[in-house]
């Protein structure tokens, strides 16, 4: 028997508003849905020890990474009643203020989304092994530290 192979979540480099609104465009045709809830993680410029962010660049072990997204997806599914979800996290260099984690959830219920959206983005936060390397306007870098 064949192995399924899990949907790519992944994009290289920096999610685009275009790309953003396009998938909201898409669901416009699809009725039975009363509410939609969308989480846009960004890259921000923290400072940490006086020097500045400029990017995050985010890798992964992929076969394992999507193996945990897909387990987020049916276990979110399971739990809230959602007409669809779609996950996107970017792979490569994002800078500072450009979106590296796109999460949109939809129902036919508003109250389901919002409780789905906060559930998975924290399912993403503490079990999919993606890391960030933050960049500094130095040159220098670090791993980062999820919160």
């Amino acid at each position: 028997m064949k192995e399924k192979k899990h949907k790519n979540v992944f994009i290289p480099g920096a999610i685009s508003s275009e790309f953003i609104a396009e998938s909201i465009k898409k669901h416009q045709t699809k009725t039975s849905i009363g509410a939609h809830d969308i989480f846009l993680g960004q890259v921000r410029a923290d400072v940490i020890e006086g020097k500045e962010i400029t990017a995050i660049d985010y890798s992964c072990y992929e076969e394992m990474a999507l193996e945990k997204f897909h387990e987020i997806r049916e276990a979110t599914f399971s739990k809230f009643d959602l007409t669809c979800m779609h996950i996107y996290h970017s792979l490569g260099v994002v800078k500072a203020g450009e979106i590296c984690l796109f999460v949109f959830v939809s129902s036919p219920r508003r109250k389901e989304v919002f409780k789905a959206i906060e559930y998975v983005v924290e399912e993403i936060k503490a079990k999919v092994p993606v890391y960030g390397k933050e960049l500094f306007e130095d040159e220098s870098h670090q791993w980062k530290v999820n919160t």
